[in-house]
């Protein structure tokens, strides 16, 4: 693994095998690559499998399962949701599966598309180790960020999240009625696999009430959410 401040110019090997959580050889992930990655060119392909990934995935960040099963791209296909991190995991995986190398890129953000209660569970509006997934394209590496599906987006008044394949795609500023809704605060690198270790230990640090509130779990997010901004 290279350092995570330093991005490869090139992919490595590493980077079309399937891991413990990018298990692009899965059946459930080479069944939704065969299925979706349309197109004739790779960048097609690879714009075609964002899309599956961001819009047939709820995005779901009440429902945070950090065990080695929770966050593999195989899991977050059979139950249809996930948060940003398995997000683009799956993506990753089905990309791999289609032949196109991906690696793992986070950052920290301070994400406005919250609730009152993420934002009393968590004690802070930063998300950190927010997931994308860099796909190498055309003799470069390529971000794309898949987490918030379409429907949510034209639910909340965000403009969504379009991915080309030519250049990054990262979350905007501003909402359609000029509203903060991202900031990125901290780039924290690429990887080859899931820092899962890493991970868990941030959140006990920063988050260590997150994964332990009782009410979160079974609570709807998108239902919060259109409560609270009026949708």
């Amino acid at each position: 693994m290279s350092s995570p401040h330093t991005p490869p110019s090139a992919p490595s090997a590493a980077c079309l095998q399937p891991s413990t959580a990018i298990d692009s050889d899965h059946p459930l992930v080479l069944a939704f690559a065969r299925e979706h990655a349309a197109g004739q060119t790779e960048r097609e392909r690879a714009v075609s499998l964002y899309l599956a990934v961001r819009d047939r995935l709820r995005y779901d960040p009440y429902r945070i399962d950090l065990s080695a099963p929770g966050m593999r791209a195989s899991t977050a296909l059979s139950q249809e949701f996930g948060w940003c991190v398995p997000k683009a995991v799956a993506l990753a995986a089905v990309a791999r599966a289609a032949g196109i190398p991906a690696r793992l890129g986070f950052a920290d953000v301070r994400n406005h598309l919250s609730t009152e209660r993420l934002r009393l569970t968590m004690k802070t509006d930063v998300f950190a180790w927010h997931g994308y997934t860099a796909l190498w394209i055309d003799g470069a590496w390529r971000k794309a960020t898949p987490a918030f599906n379409l429907s949510l987006c034209e639910k909340f008044g965000l403009l969504p999240l379009e991915f080309d394949g030519a250049s990054d795609s990262l979350y905007h500023p501003y909402d359609r009625a000029g509203q903060r809704h991202m900031e990125y605060v901290n780039e924290r690198g690429q990887f080859d696999d899931l820092p899962l270790a890493t991970i868990r230990a941030t959140f006990a640090e920063l988050y260590p009430f997150w994964t332990q509130a009782p009410d979160v779990g079974t609570a709807d997010f998108a239902q919060d959410a259109a409560r609270e901004s009026g949708a």
